[in-house]
């Protein structure tokens, strides 16, 4: 476990949960046990990124979502950040009972000397029984108004290169 990045005790685990890492976010990254609830998946993919577990965050996504997935950018992000906490906010649903899940949260972290504070409300669903990431939306960005057509992430890309958008000009998106 790589904790160096991250400002809790290694004793801790990293998404502040206040229990061990062993007994809390461990057994789920390393695949020996499932998380019970959205917010426990949640939990998860946070202490993904202090430990540099990127699989993971590939792996605990819907099938649509892993196809926007980039690794080296998650590896970066996860590499590069100096991760201070995460706090969750509001769950609605996402019990084991449930088969549909919201968590919303703040996870706080330094990149390029600035700190960040990453708000965001994300939905789970269960595939096959087992918790999924599915989407986020972050929380506090200006709406800004269109004056054009949208352009879907399925779209053609504008541009002309015949590839889907989220594939071409949208990827960073």
């Amino acid at each position: 476990m790589n904790m160096k990045k991250e400002d809790t005790s290694p004793e801790l685990c990293p998404c502040k949960s206040g229990k061990p890492y062993g007994e809390c976010c461990e057994p789920i990254l390393e695949g020996t046990a499932q998380a019970e609830t959205a917010e426990a998946l949640m939990r998860a993919r946070y202490s993904a990124y202090v430990t540099e577990h990127v699989q993971f965050l590939k792996q605990s996504s819907t099938v649509a979502a892993q196809a926007d997935f980039n690794e080296q950018t998650a590896q970066a992000w996860s590499r590069t950040a100096r991760w201070h906490g995460l706090e969750i906010i509001r769950t609605e649903k996402g019990q084991p009972a449930d088969d549909t899940g919201i968590v919303e949260f703040r996870a706080t972290y330094t990149a390029n000397d600035e700190f960040c504070n990453h708000h965001e409300i994300a939905t789970f669903v269960k595939e096959d029984g087992v918790w999924k990431f599915e989407d986020g939306q972050l929380v506090g960005e200006t709406p800004i108004k269109r004056t054009e057509k949208k352009i879907g992430r399925n779209d053609v890309c504008p541009c002309g290169s015949g590839k889907k958008y989220k594939k071409c000009c949208g990827k960073g998106c």
